[in-house]
């Protein structure tokens, strides 16, 4: 009884697709004389004849033809079979689960967790953004592995977390161009009446900054309040008013928004931190960040 040779029948579904030897035989990157042979060898196994020449052309026998329904439907399952294959392997990616304080930057908490995508081993990253309390929650029920926030965090609660301090940077203050002009006085003083987008009350550092204004007889012309620092940045480069980031990113901020940093507030401190539910930081992308954090994000003055 004749045992199917697939190598054969490959040879033989590629000449039946491509129409000729010569072709399947630039396909395959074999000789033309090797497939000819091969399909000789599998007729002769088969004991049935596959093609007819017709002039320059090859024409499928009646034999050829149901011989080519079987063969569609075997390579085509063999490629469904790869891809199940590929998509199992997508799924060994260890997950990642992130919480965002929406009161973060964006850039830094990029930069942070940008190292852990580049481990070894592949992580899958799924990110949640919101208030601390709501992504405490998620930590409290492992459906979050990490939160990066602007403060550790808060006692009262009974969530079973520790704190990491990541780094600090101090404050730039940013603004158009066109309003950098319109500002009268050198830093600090052209802050004073001049229109400002305040963070809003879920801000760690509003109050610092208030107390900083305070403390140097400022009063700008307070615009609006802004929780999340995504929006704060999308109306200052509007030209709604001045508003802070952290200096880490003051590069970043300028080249993505086009404004201008005026000035800098040094003894407003912006702390980053890593709430884990391990008090020894062990998963690999956690750790992967907080070297990152340590020795890149917050070592130099900006972000490039």
């Amino acid at each position: 009884m004749a045992t199917l040779n697939f190598k054969h029948l490959r040879y033989f579904w590629i000449v039946a697709k491509t129409g000729s030897i010569a072709r399947a035989a630039e396909q395959l990157h074999l000789a033309p004389h090797s497939i000819s042979g091969q399909l000789k060898e599998f007729e002769g196994t088969l004991g049935v004849d596959l093609f007819r020449r017709v002039g320059r052309n090859l024409e499928l026998t009646d034999a050829g033809r149901r011989i080519l329904t079987y063969a569609e439907d075997i390579f085509n399952i063999g490629a469904e079979l790869l891809d199940v294959l590929n998509e199992q392997k997508e799924k060994k990616a260890m997950p990642f689960r992130v919480g965002i304080a929406d009161s973060v930057s964006k850039a830094v908490a990029y930069k942070l967790v940008e190292p852990a995508l580049q481990l070894e081993e592949p992580v899958r990253l799924i990110c949640r953004e919101g208030r601390l309390s709501s992504l405490l929650a998620e930590l409290a029920i492992h459906r979050l592995d990490m939160i990066i926030t602007d403060r550790p965090m808060p006692t009262h609660l009974n969530v079973r977390g520790y704190n990491h301090l990541l780094g600090e940077s101090g404050l730039s203050v940013f603004c158009t161009h066109g309003l950098a002009e319109e500002l009268s006085g050198n830093f600090p003083s052209s802050i004073n009446k001049a229109p400002f987008l305040l963070p809003g009350e879920d801000v760690v550092i509003r109050t610092k900054l208030l107390q900083w204004f305070e403390a140097n007889d400022l009063r700008p012309r307070v615009i609006g309040e802004f929780d999340d620092s995504a929006l704060i940045k999308a109306f200052g480069q509007a030209g709604a008013g001045l508003f802070v980031a952290p200096t880490a990113i003051a590069k970043h901020v300028c080249a993505q928004y086009k404004v201008k940093e005026i000035g800098h507030i040094d003894s407003v401190v912006e702390q980053i931190y890593a709430i884990t539910t391990e008090r020894r930081i062990t998963h690999p992308a956690i750790v992967a960040i907080s070297k990152a954090a340590h020795e890149d994000v917050f070592s130099r003055a900006s972000i490039d």
